[in-house]
């Protein structure tokens, strides 16, 4: 569901009305999930008066960089400069619970001058895939798990990370997974993150404490996957508001500390007839269907093609390694969280796979996309998975990408994935990261200086 289910402009008018807001956050999210865009009073906020920003802010790096002398970059961003035409989407108006005055903010798509997304545009490329879908009858469920730590204030980036302290003048030293007691610790901003979720109607289920120290963990309500992406982008933008309000820091980088695990989002995924609502993973006497393996096998061919998706730092892949509470490979079993494809037990109308493999640094749209786009390939393709596994996942071959040069590498080379989420997407977004990588490439790390420098 969308934060506002049919909303018109003339709905949001009123409801901006009546919150009397005096200011409005117009918002596209770039290829990083940064929220980019333009602050504009009350009364400048008009359907007929639109926005404009430059294509180039959705082809920067996370440094704000942008790719030069690259040939399919430049015959897919114009090298003039051009504006984009942003439109505002009734349905994702909502309030800024932090802001001092009524301050409301609502997401906008990008268009070109003719009226065409522009389709390297994040929320582009997931109504791409969506119409797919769509055009077969059919309606694709997903519902997020979405990892983060809290941690102490850190304005020296060569100073490791620390656990923050918590209410009882302590930071956390032990694994503290699932204690309800140590989430209790941070009482006040969670209070706060619940109250600023539903402010903003982001539907949020449980929250539960992970096995790092600091590390939670967030779980979103079921729903179409437009809507729940909207409220991850909108949910990492809260919690790290509220933090700071509490004096730390809250981060979704895939490995953050050292020694800790890293963290994911784990999305819940099924497929419904868009008719009838019946789970399609399953037959009429409730046993796996066909399209259920192969949606399961369509993850495990195309998802090492897609890594540098849902993968997208050189950070991400310090999280990909054995034992550590994340998939070194795309084996699937039942209730089994060693593998990269597990699928929990249920019923036979939720009976659904979720997808181990996506970082908590990913971008959500693209990250739904993508998986997505695997398993409807699969389906397309009728790619049947391998057996399943019974035992540890992890005692197993390494099947992805240990880094984002060999991640990208795939993503350039796989041809259906171009064709589905879109040649100019791949373009882009492929040359972007190479341009990260780049730039990480120039940076000494400390274990460089500590056993190199004097030692070869």
């Amino acid at each position: 569901m969308a934060i506002r289910d049919n909303f018109s402009y003339n709905d949001m008018d009123e409801w901006l009305n009546g919150k009397r807001v005096t200011e409005i956050e117009c918002l596209v999210p770039d290829l990083t999930g940064v929220a980019r865009g333009k602050i504009l009073p009350r009364v400048k906020f008009t359907e007929d008066r639109g926005m404009r920003l430059p294509e180039i802010v959705l082809g920067m790096t996370v440094t704000g960089n942008s790719p030069e002398h690259d040939d399919a970059f430049d015959r897919a961003i114009s090298t003039t400069d051009r504006d984009m035409i942003l439109k505002a989407d009734p349905g994702t108006i909502t309030m800024v619970p932090w802001a001092v005055d009524p301050t409301a903010q609502v997401i906008h798509d990008c268009y070109f001058a003719d009226g065409r997304l522009v389709d390297f545009a994040p929320r582009s490329v997931l109504r791409r895939v969506l119409k797919l879908y769509t055009q077969k009858g059919w309606k694709p469920l997903v519902a997020p798990e979405l990892e983060f730590y809290l941690t102490a204030k850190n304005i020296d980036p060569d100073l490791p990370l620390a656990a923050p302290i918590g209410r009882s003048g302590r930071s956390e030293t032990s694994r503290q997974v699932y204690s309800i007691d140590a989430v209790n610790e941070f009482d006040p901003l969670f209070e706060d993150i619940y109250d600023y979720c539903d402010m903003m109607g982001l539907d949020v289920d449980t929250l539960i404490h992970e096995i790092g120290a600091g590390q939670m963990e967030i779980n979103f309500q079921h729903g179409e996957p437009l809507g729940l992406a909207d409220k991850v982008f909108y949910f990492k933008r809260t919690l790290r508001e509220a933090a700071l309000k509490h004096d730390m820091y809250a981060t979704f980088m895939a490995k953050p500390m050292a020694g800790e695990p890293g963290s994911a989002m784990h999305v819940h995924q099924s497929v419904v007839d868009g008719e009838t609502g019946r789970n399609i993973f399953s037959n009429e006497d409730g046993s796996p269907s066909d399209l259920f393996r192969w949606y399961v096998g369509g993850l495990q061919r195309y998802m090492p093609s897609a890594m540098a998706i849902v993968a997208p730092y050189v950070n991400s892949y310090r999280r990909i390694v054995r034992r550590t509470a994340a998939p070194i490979n795309l084996q699937w079993g039942v209730d089994n969280r060693t593998v990269g494809i597990r699928v929990p037990v249920s019923g036979s109308q939720d009976r659904r796979v979720e997808n181990r493999v996506i970082g908590a640094d990913a971008n959500p749209y693209l990250a739904l996309a993508v998986t997505l786009a695997c398993g409807y390939l699969g389906i397309q393709e009728q790619l049947e998975p391998t057996p399943m596994v019974e035992g540890s996942a992890y005692k197993m071959a390494v099947e992805l990408p240990q880094g984002l040069p060999e991640a990208l590498t795939l993503l350039r080379r796989e041809d259906r994935l171009r064709d589905i989420l879109g040649e100019r997407f791949i373009d882009v977004y492929s040359a972007v990261k190479e341009l990260e990588h780049q730039e990480f490439m120039t940076v000494i790390s400390p274990w460089e200086r500590e056993h190199l420098l004097l030692h070869v």
